[in-house]
């Protein structure tokens, strides 16, 4: 049986994406749920809210291990096979599987496996290029017997993107309140049921070729990618912009998410407050993030030692509440019990 797979992606960046993951990870973690977190962003942000440049470079210039992602895969450009990864132990019950700058070297090859997946023989070899990255985190959920897999990707429609959604179970969507976010939204509703398609018919393809009764064992993703939610940002000072432009867009959210995502039909007067697909709205957190990031740790682990003191000691009780009813509700959408 596999481990659920959770990814977070909107193919419009900006959205505060890859501090979710690392706060709802630990968050897990501290809820004494086994959590592996995946960073397959080539940028590797995930990575660096975790560890410092000295420590990445370590574990990136350990080109003879399975330290990274890409290291596990890279075998797959040439004649090896998928390696088992060495996971990054963070704290009890939270494990990382650190990203690569290195990955986006990878795309060519899932690019190239996509047509070959689809023909009438000799399938192995595509199919199992297609699904290295469910092959790699499976392994490494089975290797701690961890509970969920969390997932952070660019914001981008390319085949790295394509071979992780189609591994994933559940989308959970980031957004902004702005063009940028809702034109994204609007993208991406149309692309996960046509790679969810796609995907459908190389499975198909796949258990009606003669091939698959060689490789009795060859488990493939299924290819869910079912988004349980959206969470949005909150307005803030930062933004440089005033209340009223924010309420234009985030008032549009309820229903661009209903057409494109969901395919129901829209009902203009949902408000984003009260709608059930709304997972949360996230705040800010201003000063707090810098002093987490310094610290590295999240804002709801920050102590009066690192400097949260006053207001600061008040917002980080705040924070912990919020991603703990975050943390909460996804799972109960994931049904892992908490």
């Amino acid at each position: 049986m596999s481990v659920p797979i959770l990814t977070f992606f909107n193919n419009k960046g900006g959205v505060g994406k890859t501090s979710l993951i690392y706060h709802l990870a630990w968050m897990y973690a501290g809820l004494r749920k086994r959590v592996v977190a995946v960073d397959i962003d080539p940028q590797a942000n995930l990575t660096a809210a975790f560890f410092d440049e000295d420590q990445i470079e370590s574990i990136w210039n350990e080109q003879s291990s399975e330290s990274t992602i890409y290291h596990c895969v890279r075998p797959l450009t040439g004649i090896g096979d998928i390696k088992e990864p060495r996971l990054q132990k963070i704290t009890t019950d939270l494990y990382l599987i650190p990203g690569d700058v290195d990955l986006s070297g990878y795309e060519d090859a899932l690019s190239n496996q996509w047509p070959h997946s689809m023909g009438d023989n000799n399938l192995y070899r595509p199919m199992r290029i297609l699904s290295s990255f469910w092959q790699v985190m499976q392994m490494a959920a089975r290797k701690v017997e961890a509970d969920i897999i969390l997932v952070d990707i660019g914001p981008n429609l390319g085949a790295i993107n394509r071979s992780v959604l189609i591994a994933t179970d559940y989308v959970v969507i980031p957004l902004g309140a702005d063009l940028f976010s809702l034109q994204g939204l609007k993208n991406l509703g149309p692309t996960l049921n046509l790679w969810q398609k796609a995907w459908q018919k190389r499975l198909d393809n796949w258990t009606d070729s003669p091939e698959a009764d060689n490789y009795k064992t060859f488990r493939l993703p299924q290819g869910k990618m079912k988004p349980i939610g959206y969470l949005c940002q909150q307005h803030g000072v930062r933004l440089s912009r005033p209340v009223k432009a924010y309420d234009k867009w985030v008032n549009r959210i309820p229903a661009v998410y209903r057409e494109f995502i969901e395919k129901e039909d829209v009902d203009p007067t949902m408000k984003l407050e009260d709608d059930p697909y709304c997972l949360a709205t996230i705040k800010h957190y201003r000063s707090l993030v810098p002093m987490a990031q310094e610290h590295r740790k999240p804002i709801f682990k920050l102590l009066s030692a690192d400097g949260a003191i006053g207001s600061h000691a008040n917002a980080v009780k705040d924070a912990k509440v919020d991603f703990k009813t975050l943390a909460i509700k996804i799972a109960a959408k994931t049904g892992m019990p908490v």
